[in-house]
């Protein structure tokens, strides 16, 4: 399986390599449509091109999780040296206290597995409550809470963001009744973005989002007033000098000025959708597509004709 980093997943448990002592943040965000997640106490590092941009709000399933850390030994030196040079006594006997339990792990085979947690989720702080802060485990498994392939794919999946659609139109400043107004998106050719979730030396997800097509909402239910033409495909087709009414298959034409509407304009909205998509199919189930939204006011105006009057 390509998305595993030096390691296999065999039956639920994960075989791992050693763990360097502490951990890196992934960071990604997780406000309003602007999905992602913010990881904390976490070795696992998120990477793409895929942060930044608009998304649908995607949530990780569980907001605290296991992460695998150091073998027995060495768990309980970085413990027995994490206490500051001076304490009151009171402090120095709470954390004899604390050590008893990695006393008791030194010398077997084996990993202590520690929290990890989204700090963008609200449930972030009942889900640490639930859990022991550190928990030992024999080799070659995985205890329950502990993360796992799937999870770190859906980790991938709420920091994947995409675009917002940068809509060009043409005509740009107003339209006109009976006139093609083409519709397209400039976007700098990006039309794929991904995001890599890695935790090191044990496993990596990555999800991809393509773009697949864009819709167009003429900012009216009306077929009376305007004729939408659909053959967009993923980024619609520019302008270009020269074009004749039967060469626009992705764009509006309005069949009625826009006069009489609120503030005198259309207002035009094109979603771009992008399947998401798991690389190497390492789980068993898809995600809905993301779509993301811009809106653009459109004034149409009627076309206007001359009569001049002949002379007798």
């Amino acid at each position: 399986m390509s998305s595993m980093i030096g390691n296999v997943l065999v039956a639920g448990m994960l075989l791992l390599a050693p763990i360097p002592p502490g951990g890196t943040s992934g960071t990604g965000y997780q406000k309003g449509r602007e999905a992602g997640v913010i990881l904390r106490d976490s070795q696992i590092i998120v990477s793409g091109d895929g942060a930044g941009g608009t998304s649908d709000g995607y949530r990780v399933k569980r907001p605290c999780w296991y992460e695998p850390g150091l073998n027995a030994d060495d768990m309980l030196k970085t413990q027995r040296e994490s206490k500051p040079s001076w304490i009151p006594a009171t402090e120095w006997e709470r954390h004899l206290e604390s050590l008893k339990q990695f006393e008791a792990e030194a010398g077997k085979e084996g990993r202590w597995w520690k929290q990890a947690y989204n700090e963008a989720d609200p449930d972030a702080a009942a889900c640490l409550m639930a859990m022991e802060p550190y928990v030992f485990v024999p080799p070659g498994t995985t205890p329950p809470g502990g993360i796992t392939l799937a999870e770190l794919v859906d980790i991938a999946r709420a920091a994947l963001t995409v675009p917002k659609p940068n809509v060009r139109l043409n005509p740009d400043a107003k339209s006109y009744v009976n006139l093609g107004t083409w519709v397209w998106l400039d976007n700098g050719g990006e039309n794929t973005r991904s995001v890599t979730a890695t935790l090191p030396g044990v496993m990596s997800a990555t999800v991809v989002a393509t773009q697949r097509n864009i819709t167009i909402d003429p900012g009216t239910k009306d077929d009376k007033r305007a004729e939408v033409k659909e053959e967009c495909g993923p980024t619609g087709t520019p302008y270009f000098k020269g074009a004749t009414e039967d060469d626009l298959k992705c764009g509006v034409v309005y069949l009625r000025a826009s006069v009489d509407l609120p503030r005198e304009v259309y207002e035009l909205t094109v979603t771009s959708a992008w399947d998401v998509a798991v690389q190497d199919d390492v789980v068993p189930f898809a995600y809905d597509p993301i779509e993301a939204s811009a809106t653009r006011d459109v004034p149409v105006g009627e076309v206007q004709s001359t009569v001049r009057k002949g002379t007798p």
